[in-house]
């Protein structure tokens, strides 16, 4: 049975258990205690007790040369649980796979989780640049297609609340004005798609179509992407891109068909 905590001490134990967690997530294949306890901004002796726990709970695991702490293969039974169960997920899988088959481009989808955003799913085709993306990875809302998809769902008052002004720079094609963020996504309202060329790394591009579920609330969205000069705005051949704007959306409405969108 599932109990509740009930005194603020066990709760800032888990906090401080899942912080632990999250620093070893933070982009580096492999920490110190010193490290860990740097990100997370615990003594070492506490952040050295909470290392022990996870390892003995099979969450983290320690180098036995090296003495660093890595995340555990332990923890995968629950992320691949959360991500098979999740509806989004499994209405896009099949469809993505066969996406970046017939394109040769990455595919991906991705949910809003407050103010970023979040990949369930990502497929590489044979033209797909090597690709870093991994389901659960975070990206920014206003630097990538798929983002901007997910923020036509919100008034342009709730995308300043949420986004915070200025808006970062990730190039210098990064759009950082929040005026002209409202431009382009009343462009997406309008012609069901969005463009992102170079905004978040140089010489990638990325085109995406929202997904909606059963009461037409847009739930999610799916991106292509791939070299600038196949997707970008400055792509060579202008007719390939509108194909591969075609399929974007067809699979993005494949999907919304089996959420069960009209």
């Amino acid at each position: 049975m599932v109990t509740r905590a009930t005194d603020a001490g066990t709760n800032q134990s888990v906090e401080r258990a899942v912080s632990v967690l999250r620093a070893l997530d933070s982009g580096r294949p492999e920490l110190r205690v010193s490290d860990v306890a740097e990100l997370t901004g615990l003594g070492s002796s506490t952040t050295s007790r909470l290392l022990s726990t996870l390892e003995r709970l099979d969450m983290v695991e320690r180098d036995p040369v090296s003495n660093l702490y890595r995340l555990s293969l332990g923890l995968l039974p629950l992320a691949a649980t959360a991500t098979n169960r999740h509806p989004v997920h499994r209405a896009a899988r099949t469809v993505l796979q066969g996406l970046a088959t017939r394109t040769g481009l990455g595919a991906n989808v991705a949910v809003r989780r407050g103010g970023e955003l979040m990949f369930l799913c990502n497929f590489e085709g044979t033209r797909a640049p090597k690709s870093y993306t991994q389901a659960g990875h975070t990206a920014p809302l206003h630097a990538t297609s798929i983002g901007k998809c997910l923020l036509t769902g919100l008034a342009p008052k709730e995308r300043r609340k949420l986004l915070g002004d200025p808006l970062d720079a990730h190039t210098e094609y990064t759009t950082t004005s929040h005026d002209l963020l409202d431009a382009e996504i009343d462009t997406v309202r309008r012609i069901g798609y969005a463009v992102e060329a170079e905004e978040r790394a140089l010489g990638r591009a990325s085109l995406a179509a929202p997904v909606r579920d059963a009461s037409g609330e847009i739930v999610a969205a799916i991106s292509l992407w791939g070299p600038t000069s196949v997707l970008g705005d400055r792509s060579d051949t202008e007719g390939q891109r509108l194909a591969l704007v075609r399929e974007v959306i067809e699979a993005a409405d494949a999907t919304s068909q089996a959420l069960g969108a009209l």
